[in-house]
């Protein structure tokens, strides 16, 4: 297929490195793909885009000195310059005694995350789904801008031991905000089969919220009651998770978690793990040391069961990684995430909000303070004040200043729709105080 090497062409690359390699040990890493783009704004299209590319990573190793290169390009030349760049660093530097070996080759699970549909969208099927939001936003007066974006990816990683790890995956996500001079609403759509988007549905939706955030009203910051859209919840879920419960980080101290595996530190109505192969998210069978990836519940009815464990760690603790490696010194990390659902719906969640916000999503939000999991970070286009059980009115953007363990330890209402946000899978859900420290102007 044009912009993919495919699994042969993949696999031969990477076995050649191997070949040609030094090293006591040698690890490939081959990654790239096609990513194609129709931008546009103020109800037209002004970008259509597409890139395709490949690169190679090398790691050579002899003992316990490691070198590593990388090269943007796959032909001889470039390739033989990277494996002689590896293996001049590896030389020249210190053992690194902290070095647990590279694993050995394990059967990769098979899972579906490749669809024709999506790697065949054209421009003129994205123009189309674009249209649908332009037209809807125009029929109110509003301006839509935003994105349509397809392609696929594919990754292979390979090692001397005999990992032969190869996948391809494709990807779509619609994402608009409808607008005008006094208020905005934003609505976006994931899946690997693009057939799964409905850009009437996306358009509906922001349309909606820009209606009802017209002509938003300042309200004080404070405690409140809150209501949390699922991509608010996405945001705050990434930074428990983020080196939260990987092994490494709860054995150095790094972590929330340290010294509190087992304990019930969340809500009964919170459980949370993560699946690389489920397909209702974004499937990946191996992580980026070439290990298969394992379903590991983190969270189950508020008890934190257990850790994300890289190679490394795994050896160290004399465990069995669990496909969550490779990302460097920040130790193991969630890729696909999954909240379970609740039995109610926003609607029951408005109805049952004495004065509280409901948000859509998150803006520039950042980690204030790590071991609290403090966050901090502003609303963003569709925030509503709840009144007695009825959305009153559009208030203008809050900066909040708030602790994921007690978003997720004391949210008392959870969603029964689940929803992708990001590379999660979650529901909306209601929290009984969440800390806002300012207003914005808009």
């Amino acid at each position: 297929m044009k912009g993919l090497l495919g699994k042969d062409e993949a696999l031969r690359i990477a076995s050649r490195v191997i070949e040609a390699s030094p090293g006591d040990m040698t690890e490939v890493f081959v990654s790239g793909g096609v990513s194609r783009l129709t931008r546009f704004s103020d109800n037209y299209i002004h970008q259509n885009v597409s890139d395709s590319g490949h690169s190679l990573r090398v790691r050579v190793i002899f003992g316990k000195k490691i070198g590593m290169a990388s090269t943007n390009s796959l032909d001889d030349d470039a390739v033989k310059e990277a494996i002689e760049t590896a293996a001049r660093v590896a030389e020249l530097q210190k053992p690194n005694e902290d070095f647990e070996g590279i694993p050995g080759p394990e059967p990769i699970p098979q899972v579906n995350t490749f669809f024709d549909s999506t790697f065949g969208f054209s421009p003129l099927d994205r123009a189309k789904g674009v249209k649908v939001i332009t037209e809807a936003a125009k029929a109110k007066g509003f301006r839509a801008a935003g994105a349509f974006q397809t392609g696929a990816s594919e990754l292979c990683i390979a090692n001397s031991l005999g990992v032969r790890a190869y996948n391809r995956s494709t990807s779509a996500h619609l994402r608009t905000v409808a607008m005008s001079d006094t208020g905005s609403g934003y609505a976006d759509a994931l899946a690997t089969d693009v057939r799964e988007i409905d850009p009437a549905l996306v358009a509906q939706t922001a349309v909606m919220k820009c209606e009802s955030a017209q002509n938003p009203e300042v309200v004080p910051p404070g405690e409140y009651e809150v209501i949390l859209e699922p991509r608010a919840v996405a945001d705050m879920l990434s930074y428990l998770v983020r080196g939260g419960f990987s092994a490494s980080a709860v054995s150095e101290g790094r972590s929330f978690l340290a010294g509190k595996l087992g304990e019930k530190l969340f809500a009964e109505l919170f459980s949370l793990w993560d699946d690389g192969l489920d397909p209702r998210g974004f499937p990946m069978p191996f992580d980026l040391e070439g290990v298969p990836k394992q379903k590991v519940v983190m969270v189950e009815k508020g008890v934190v069961k257990d850790l994300l464990y890289d190679y490394k760690t795994a050896k160290k603790e004399g465990k069995k990684s669990t496909g969550h490696g490779g990302f460097g010194r920040w130790g193991a990390m969630a890729a696909n995430l999954f909240m379970a659902p609740g039995d109610s719906t926003v609607e029951e969640m408005i109805k049952n909000t004495k004065r509280g916000i409901l948000i859509t999503r998150f803006h520039y939000t950042n980690m204030a303070h790590p071991m609290k999991v403090l966050v901090t970070g502003m609303t963003r286009d569709g925030t509503f004040l709840v009144e007695d059980g009825k959305v009153t009115k559009p208030v203008k953007n809050l900066r909040f200043t708030e602790s994921a363990l007690r978003v997720f330890g004391t949210m008392d209402m959870v969603g029964k729709e689940l929803h992708r946000a990001g590379r999660s899978v979650v529901p909306a859900i209601h929290v009984p105080a969440f800390n806002f420290t300012g207003v914005t102007e808009f």
